[in-house]
């Protein structure tokens, strides 16, 4: 794994030499992981998205059957009192690509932080409303073994706003000797709560061969076994991937937005912490 810190390493070098002595890293008050170091994050304490380490994406292209149109619009994306805050609007937007009825925001970590293997970890609170259908994933930033999902896809965390209960964590792959996409996964209920009412943490441990999925340190879901066309197994999963969070509006799944369904929607997101595993 890479660690890709630059800006905090210059940081302490600046403080260091006027103090003329040793000064604390910031990333020490970060509680450690057992088995594991913290080699990047982002605590959202700033008062803009930090575009050193985020790409915003702008488009309005159709994923499976999505309606919204992804902006740079502070109203769609910003810092609330050390929070991030992807926001859903139900308004009328035309980009050079298309006219939607609603705006979103999807922003990605590739090409400024790209990881392979580690423990990735997100504080999250949940939206409401039929419709809205947030996620924390990962794509392969370099499409070794050709488009998708034959490079394959990691799910962390997806959630549909009318089922305030339930998260999924899946893996998207091809099928043995064909491009034919496949899938793979689970779910988690709470037992209690919802996953609007609080912020939860969801985290993946991604290692050679396995993954392991955790919802507040509950391990919740395990995987050991893929495939794809191209190379020999953990292919695809043996590539640099890059973080995403977004917030769509409607699609194949979640369905779309009815007359319940209250704008804005709000994904909230406390921090992304990245820990690679101590040898």
């Amino acid at each position: 794994m890479r660690s890709v810190t630059p800006s905090r390493v210059l940081l302490l070098l600046l403080l260091t030499a006027c103090s003329g002595g040793a000064t604390e890293d910031p990333m020490d008050e970060i509680p450690a992981k057992d088995g594991f170091r913290l080699v990047w994050n982002d605590e959202f304490d700033g008062t803009n998205i930090d575009g050193s380490a985020w790409n915003w994406e702008v488009h309005g292209r159709p994923a499976n059957n999505e309606q919204q149109y992804y902006t740079r619009a502070e109203k769609n994306s910003r810092i609330e009192n050390g929070v991030l805050v992807l926001e859903a609007h139900k308004e009328t937007y035309t980009g050079p690509d298309a006219t939607r009825n609603y705006t979103s925001a999807r922003i990605n970590t590739s090409g400024k932080a790209d990881f392979q293997y580690g423990r990735f970890e997100i504080r999250a609170r949940m939206p409401v409303g039929r419709g809205l259908w947030p996620a924390i994933w990962m794509m392969p930033t370099r499409s070794v073994y050709g488009g998708w999902p034959r490079s394959g896809e990691i799910d962390i965390m997806e959630y549909l706003g009318h089922d305030q209960r339930t998260v999924y964590q899946t893996l998207h792959y091809t099928r043995t000797g064909t491009n034919e996409h496949a899938y793979s996964g689970t779910n988690y209920r709470l037992p209690s709560g919802t996953f609007s009412q609080e912020f939860h943490v969801f985290a993946l441990e991604w290692e050679p061969g396995e993954m392991r999925w955790y919802v507040d340190d509950l391990q919740v879901g395990r995987q050991n076994a893929w495939h794809t066309l191209g190379g020999p197994f953990p292919a695809p999963f043996d590539q640099e991937f890059h973080v995403i969070l977004n917030l769509a509006v409607g699609g194949d799944w979640p369905g779309n937005p009815d007359a319940t369904t209250v704008f804005p929607g709000r994904l909230e997101v406390d921090y992304v912490r990245v820990f690679e595993k101590v040898d």
